[in-house]
């Protein structure tokens, strides 16, 4: 029949509304009282007017619009919204999607996607009747814009098969001029840009785009900036350390801006900052009847990939991993050179058979490199096959072989052979890179580097320090396009580059110089979306890219280090760790083989000695500082964290610590004091202690002056705190009582005293602050000593403190510290290297932290070690019986507790190993209970290794 071998589709003339001023105007039949409209749109913009139009013979009209990615329709009348509905949600994702719009007497509907569930319907109090005009996109900048709505921005995107009146509107004829008019509009051609494809944003960063531009949604990868490039975590424990965190779970990014994402570690600050990452099997795992048939075979999962591991790894100065090995009856090696029968593999995925403790490459255990393995035939203790247990304990620390992630173990399937096998977390310490430093002492120096090429994204982070006013940091050439930062002034940082969109540059101005020795942070990024620059904690600056300019670096040459290629503008000064997109340089390294520049910077004190606190030292170190918390009262890395340290004062017992050393006066008489010490006059001082005490009175602290001035701490004899300062020596002392309640009633009491000039505050057991005022002076003068408990050397005080001396104090004395001195803590734990000297019964104690009964019960059965050599021999006899008789009471009592704990532990030891080998017999019947032998016999049985000759119960 009549037909052809074709399917000739309708035309689809697409047409795009290029920017916010573009608009389509388009003819309607006047007063038509049904009004139908339908059309497909595309766009990447959340806003927009999509059609206005005024309708007949009415001062009102009705709008289409995107409003947060949905279709919203107005009418209105007289300025005065009538109806307002919304269909639709998300329409601005850069798909094409259908709109249809009627309008019928009083009631309007629209539908978007030809969807019932995405339609809206409402009555209006208002007859419609059609206008003569229709206005998509947009409307006129000029001419007759009263019919057109300009309250809405411009649409930006496609529309096509328009239709009015179930008509479909011709472009072709709109395009030659012959129907309707427009403005700005690209027709036959849908010009829509996916600025997502490919996606720019990183680290699994979400991209969303508008007309002109892309944007990356960062939350939750770990990372920021315009592309979700940079890291917000550190990249190493060290790096938290330095911003002066304490222990605690941290994530951190091993490879920067790389593409390893982040992942959560432990940070034990202490001295050395240890990062520990845990696996999934750190309990003590028991093996039985394993062979090389049956192996028993384990393996380990950590908390990161091995990707990350081995950034980590290589990142640190050192790492390790203890592996301990419990045999009994269970080989390891067999012979010196022959089959190994258990075996361990890293991440290398290659087989070693060195053990805890030894090398690679050596077939042993820690006690075959040390020739201490209990049969010298074998090199591990286990090989020497003892129907008993032993073990070979120590820690693998070869870098390159961990962490450990596979372990096989194949001898336990003879006779009372068994094995149990614990491996712990993986333990780094320091960070290589951090720390990397190099100074730069002339102006033609410089280091270089290979560097960035075709790169979409680059960053470089690095800290400095100089007392230059200028110099370049890093310089990269290309034939056209560069990368510099540069030290432009004492006070300004300037990033400048080029990547073929022509020259810029962000710069950030400082209130404060630059140029001060001390370690300032730099970081440059410059990505498809802007430049940006930070320096220390100042506001980041940044600069946009243009939309749709070049987008890679092309840098062919080397990248200049603390100089340029011309060898001008070079940098003075030290630079330390630098990184190019999250991988660091190794500037030490290159520095060795370059004149003019030297591996290592010293002076990080100066920059972070003010990361330690209340009294801590900073110690400088060749990779970083450390803080010296020796005479401080805190402890931890930056001497923040609180520490009681509490101590129990015998009869006649005195902790005295010298501030400076002595110069007797008396070899140079006509010398005037302040000659000596006027480095050592206070206006202030700060106090704190807590004392539990049932004598009275009693000589809580006393501060002496060479100048013959004193403040003393005493209870009097009714109990009263009492206050005495002397700050004038030809006036009598200030006094100041506190007479609350008897303070020696057995009872922890907390003192706090402050002092700023003639101001007294004091404080006790955290009631309201006291306030009062001295009259003798407010300049305490060469101070010279702090004692506690009794004086010992002659002193010039009053009647009352002479009183309290007499018997000096006989209790606890608890977390004293005199500003930022901690006479306790020197006492007990510093005595050889503090200025500090201790006589008569004294000794460490917890009874700062007891309370009532048990504090006396504690105090009672202390034996009071001297520190210093013997007592007093002024010291009464009978207060020492009295103290002797405490004590040997309080021994024997506690030797015949000790005694029938033992008894009672021997004959629990001896059931326990009765019902293990009961238990063994059964096999796994039981298992929990052969476990807990398990462990008691490892337990038991490595006491007894410790000397053959002994018997261990």
């Amino acid at each position: 029949g009549n037909m052809s071998f074709s399917c000739l589709e309708p035309q689809v003339i697409p047409v795009t509304f290029l920017s916010s001023s573009s608009y389509l105007a388009l003819p309607g039949t006047t007063g038509q009282d049904e009004v139908f409209i339908s059309f497909q749109f595309r766009t990447w913009n959340e806003e927009g007017l999509l059609l206005s139009s005024k309708l007949h013979q009415a001062s009102g009209g009705f709008l289409l619009y995107l409003n947060d990615g949905k279709v919203k329709i107005s009418l209105h009348k007289s300025g005065k919204a009538l109806s307002d509905i919304t269909a639709g949600a998300g329409l601005n994702n850069g798909q094409w999607h259908s709109l249809s719009f009627s309008a019928k007497r009083n009631r309007i509907s629209v539908t978007v996607d030809n969807d019932v569930t995405s339609s809206a319907h409402a009555s209006v109090p208002l007859q419609i009747y059609s206008g003569d005009a229709f206005y998509f996109g947009g409307c006129p900048s000029s001419g007759n814009i009263s019919e057109c709505n300009t309250s809405f921005g411009g649409f930006q995107g496609c529309m096509r098969l328009i239709s009015i009146g179930n008509k479909a509107v011709d472009m072709i004829s709109v395009q030659q001029n012959v129907f309707g008019n427009f403005s700005d509009l690209q027709i036959d051609l849908c010009g829509i840009i996916d600025r997502c494809l490919p996606n720019y944003c990183e680290h699994g960063g979400e991209c969303s785009q508008s007309w002109n531009s892309f944007y990356c949604n960062c939350a939750n990868t770990g990372y920021k900036g315009a592309t979700c490039h940079y890291p917000i975590y550190e990249q190493s424990c060290e790096a938290y350390k330095h911003r002066g965190n304490t222990s605690g779970f941290y994530n951190i990014d091993s490879d920067g801006s790389g593409p390893l994402g982040p992942f959560l570690v432990y940070c034990n600050m202490t001295d050395t900052t240890w990062t520990i990452i845990q696996h999934n099997n750190t309990n003590l795992t028991r093996v039985k009847s394993a062979n090389r048939e049956n192996p028993h075979t384990v393996f380990f999962k950590y908390s990161a990939s091995l990707d990350q591991l081995q950034a980590t790894i290589n990142h640190a100065e050192h790492c390790e991993q203890e592996f301990a090995y419990h045999c009994k009856k269970s080989r390891l090696l067999d012979k010196p050179d022959g089959m190994p029968l258990s075996w361990w593999i890293g991440r290398t995925n290659e087989t070693q058979t060195y053990w805890g403790g030894s090398l690679p490459a050596v077939q042993k255990c820690a006690c075959g490199l040390e020739g201490t393995c209990i049969d010298s035939q074998h090199y591990c203790n286990c090989d020497a096959d003892r129907d008993e247990w032993t073990n070979d304990t120590g820690f693998l620390s070869y870098k390159e072989h961990l962490p450990v992630t596979e372990i096989v173990i194949t001898d336990t399937d003879r006779p009372n052979s068994e094995a149990a096998y614990k491996l712990g977390p993986l333990l780094c310490h320091g960070d290589r890179t951090f720390w990397n430093s190099v100074s730069f002492n002339t102006e033609t120096s410089y280091l270089h580097f290979p560097t960035f090429h075709g790169e979409l994204s680059a960053d470089v982070s690095f800290f400095f320090k100089t007392t230059a006013s200028s110099g370049v940091f890093l310089e990269n050439l290309g034939i056209q396009d560069f990368i510099r930062i540069e030290l432009y002034s004492p006070s300004e940082v300037i990033f400048s580059f080029d990547v073929g969109n022509g020259p810029s540059e962000v710069t950030v101005q400082s209130l404060t110089s630059l140029n001060d020795n001390q370690w300032h942070y730099v970081k440059a990024e410059r990505n498809i979306k802007e430049a940006s620059l930070q320096v220390d904690q100042l506001p980041q600056r940044s600069h946009s890219a243009p939309p749709d300019g070049h987008i890679r670096l092309q840098l062919n040459s080397q990248l200049f280090v603390g100089g340029t290629a011309s060898r001008q503008k070079g940098f003075l000064g030290c630079i330390r760790s630098l990184q190019l997109n999250g991988i660091a340089l190794d500037l030490e390294e290159r520095a060795k083989i370059t004149p003019g520049v030297e591996p290592g910077c010293p002076g990080h004190c100066s920059s972070y000695g003010n990361l330690c606190h209340n009294g801590g030292k900073c110690r400088e170190k060749y990779s970083g500082f450390s803080c010296d918390c020796t005479f401080s009262a805190y402890a931890g890395p930056f001497c923040k964290k609180g520490k009681h340290i509490s101590a129990y004062f015998g009869t006649g017992s005195s902790v005295t610590y010298n501030f400076q050393e002595y110069y007797t006066l008396a070899k140079n008489s006509s010398s005037h004091a302040s000659s000596f010490y006027a480095d050592m006059t206070l206006n202030k001082e700060a106090i704190t202690f807590a004392f539990r005490t049932t004598r009275t009175p009693s000589l809580l602290l006393y501060v002496s002056s060479f100048y013959k001035e004193y403040l003393s701490v005493i209870l009097t004899r009714n109990g009263d705190l009492q206050i005495r300062y002397k700050l004038d020596s030809h006036q009598d002392p200030d006094v100041f009582s506190i007479n609350i309640k008897s303070m020696a009633d057995g009872q922890l009491q907390h003192v706090k005293i402050s002092r700023e000039e003639e101001m007294l505050f004091v404080e006790v057991n955290h009631n309201e602050r006291m306030k009062f005022i001295l009259s003798s002076g407010t300049e305490f003068n060469a101070i010279k000593s702090l004692t506690l408990g009794k004086i010992l050397e002659n002193s010039d005080v009053d009647e009352e403190t002479m009183k309290a001396n007499s018997q000096g104090f006989i209790g606890c004395l608890s977390s004293v510290q005199f500003n930022h001195i901690a006479p306790l803590k020197a006492a007990l734990h510093h005595s050889s290297s503090a200025p500090v000297i201790v006589k008569g019964r004294f000794t460490e104690s917890n009874c700062g932290t007891l309370t009532g009964a048990d504090s006396t019960s504690s105090e009672t059965t202390h034996s009071f070690a001297d520190h210093s050599g013997p007592i007093d021999e002024g010291e009464p006899l009978a207060n020492a019986i009295r103290s002797d008789s405490a004590i040997i009471g309080g021994v024997i009592a506690v030797v015949i507790f000790i005694l029938l704990c033992i008894t009672a532990i021997a004959i629990r030891i001896y059931k326990k190993k009765g019902i293990y080998s009961k238990n063994e017999a059964k096999g796994s019947e039981n298992e929990d209970s052969a476990q807990s032998a398990l462990k008691s016999e490892l337990s038991m049985q490595n006491t007894a290794n410790e000397n053959q000759k002994e018997y261990f119960f």
